[in-house]
Formats: C-alpha cells, sequence, structure tokens
C-alpha cells in the first residue's frame, strides 16, 4: 500500500499532467472549458510553464516517496513536497472559485489527486490536511477580490463603454436617440477588461450581438452607428464577425476603427488616449 500510495499515484499524477502538457503544446487540452482558458490568464507567465513546474515538483514527489519506503528523512521529505504542492494548488483552485466563471477542470484533478495521495500515505494526517485546504478557500472567500462576471447571459445587444471615453459617449448617445435597446458593462467592471484582454482588444467602444451560440462583434464608434445606419452592409463587412466560443486569435482586429485606447490591467482613462 505504501508503494502504491507514494509512487504508483504520483507516476500516474505525472502522466496526468504531462499529457495536458503534449496537448497544451499541439494547441489543445483535456479540458475545452472557458474556466481553464482564464485560469491562464490569472498567471504572471504563461500557463505553459506552470505545466512543467508541476511535472517537475510531482517528479520530485514521486522520488522522495520511493526514497521513503526504506528511509525516515526521505518520508519527511515527501510529506513537505505533498503538504506544499497540497497548499499551493489549492490556493490557485480556490482563487478562481472567487475570481472565475468556473475553475479549471484540470486543476480540479491535479488537486484531487494529491489529495488521494495524501489519504492513502498518511491517513492519521489527513484531517489536517483538509482543514488547511478549507482554511485557504475561506481566507481566499473574504478577501475583497474582484470577481469575475457573466454579464452575457441573455441574447441581445452589449456594449462594453467606459464613461469618460468620448467615442463611448458617441455611441450611447445614438442609441438613446433611436431607442436601441441594449445591456451596458462597464469597462471598470474586472470581466470586461479580462475579456477583452483575452480577445486582444485595446479600443473601446465594443459591441456585442449574442444570438443562441453565436456573437458578433463591432469595435469603434463609427462601425457600431454605421451597423445601424445601414444593418444590411454592416453585417457584411469584415470587421464585424462571427466567432465561436473558442475566441481564436485573430476573431477580433481594432484596425483604423474610431475608438479609444484602454489600458487592460489599470484602471482605465482614455481622455487623453483617444485614436482620432
Amino acid at each position: 500500500m505504501r508503494f502504491i500510495a507514494r509512487v504508483f499515484l504520483p507516476f500516474l499524477l505525472l502522466c496526468y499532467i504531462g499529457v495536458e502538457t503534449y496537448l497544451k503544446l499541439h494547441h489543445t487540452s483535456l479540458c475545452g472549458e472557458v474556466g481553464c482558458k482564464l485560469a491562464g490568464e490569472l498567471l504572471n507567465f504563461k500557463s505553459i510553464y506552470l505545466n512543467y513546474i508541476g511535472i517537475g515538483g510531482v517528479f520530485i514527489l514521486m522520488v522522495f516517496g520511493f526514497l521513503s519506503l526504506k528511509s525516515k528523512i526521505y518520508e519527511i521529505l515527501f510529506s513537505i513536497a505533498l503538504y506544499g504542492a497540497i497548499a499551493f494548488e489549492a490556493t490557485i483552485i480556490s482563487y478562481q472559485f472567487v475570481a472565475n466563471i468556473e475553475p479549471c477542470i484540470f486543476c480540479l484533478g491535479v488537486i484531487s489527486s494529491l489529495l488521494l495521495i495524501a489519504l492513502f500515505s498518511q491517513p492519521k494526517h489527513f484531517g489536517i490536511t483538509l482543514v488547511t485546504v478549507v482554511a485557504i478557500f475561506v481566507g481566499m472567500h473574504i478577501l475583497g477580490v474582484s470577481k469575475n462576471k457573466n454579464f452575457m447571459v441573455k441574447d441581445g445587444t452589449y456594449l462594453i463603454y467606459s464613461k469618460s471615453c468620448p467615442h463611448c459617449k458617441e455611441v450611447r448617445a445614438y442609441l438613446k436617440k433611436h431607442n436601441i435597446d441594449y445591456y451596458s458593462i462597464s469597462i471598470q467592471e474586472a470581466s470586461a477588461r479580462n475579456f477583452l484582454k483575452f480577445a486582444g482588444v485595446t479600443q473601446i467602444p465594443v459591441m456585442v450581438l449574442k444570438d443562441r451560440l453565436r456573437r458578433e462583434f463591432l469595435i469603434g464608434d463609427k462601425n457600431i452607428i454605421t451597423h445601424f445606419n445601414d444593418e444590411k452592409s454592416s453585417t457584411k463587412d469584415n470587421s464585424f464577425q462571427p466567432i465561436d466560443s473558442g475566441f481564436s486569435s485573430d476573431f477580433l482586429n481594432a484596425g483604423d476603427n474610431e475608438g479609444c485606447s484602454i489600458s487592460i490591467s489599470d484602471t482605465t482613462s482614455c481622455e487623453s488616449n483617444t485614436t482620432q
């Protein structure tokens, strides 16, 4: 049982992370959920490096587990490596639950595997492990972390804007004048900034037309107003493109559209950064 818990189970986890790393290098994944993509956006570096860290960490855990079968010193090192990995993964998962629309399924698989290893390798201390994980989750939930929200639940027209953006003011005035209903989303919302950052968009206003599983985008006041002035001609324009939920890298392009430059990571203000 000790061999299975300390060597075989870490080996299976190593294979699990290795398969995900291989798939990610080939632009796919074991998990195709949006939460996985958003989880990658939370990192300060490329998400693939986290996979490399995971492979190295689990390999060390497996080696310590094998050596711990005959050595008390390595048994202590195995415990330190295991609890450190659980704490690290629990912190990432808890932040995803707080900030993201949904957590990364791959990460859930990793922490579940680590907890399984802890349960079978050191059952007497498993209660302490669970208390630690719960404490991390509770601690993260009481912090004032900016949360991602799903604003585009219903079908309809959505406008991502800033109160200080003159182009946004022009579009909103036009929509009000022509009694066009829409849902407004402030660029100050963390979800809106993350969405535009993920899409590679650096200008506002951005209009999203949602119809079932289809989403169509317009960037800049000229494209938005032109669309409503002449809907038939604007829908044929290349700047107004349907996309799927995969968010391909080239689905949005600001080009020469009129709009305000935005900084996704900082408080947005376009009064001094207007593209003319």
